[in-house]
């Protein structure tokens, strides 16, 4: 069974920096396209970053988080993490750790229905 779980959540504030974490299990790390989707309130799941399983594992970041938010993985601790830095109120949302055989995005696409998603961890960021 495919198992995503979130952690590193909190309240920020404004210009400050937080590190998600995803624990994944029971699926082959370095098979799945991996990342991380946002849901603010009252507004639609959207793409933030993710891991390709392509092109050496290739990254992609949405145009309002690139520049502040990095993502990263450890295969030896099957773990995914999301940096983020320079905080701002509109990043305020309830993150989503996310995983797929094939693809999560292309640069222009999000897929918003993976294989997996995890529970989700709030982020607020006060202004």
């Amino acid at each position: 069974e495919v198992q995503l779980v979130e952690s590193g959540g909190g309240l920020v504030q404004a210009g400050g920096s937080l590190r998600l974490s995803c624990a994944v299990s029971g699926f082959a790390f370095d098979d799945y396209a991996i990342g991380w989707f946002r849901q603010a309130p009252g507004k639609d799941r959207e793409g933030v970053a993710s891991i390709s399983i392509y092109g050496n594992r290739n990254t992609y970041y949405a145009d309002s988080v690139q520049g502040r938010f990095t993502i990263s993985s450890d295969g030896a601790k099957d773990t995914v993490y999301l940096q983020m830095s320079s905080l701002k109120p509109e990043d305020t949302a309830v993150y989503y750790c996310a995983a797929d055989q094939y693809v999560l995005t292309d640069g222009s696409w999000w897929n918003d229905n993976p294989d997996a998603w995890g529970q989700g961890t709030l982020v607020t960021v006060s202004s």
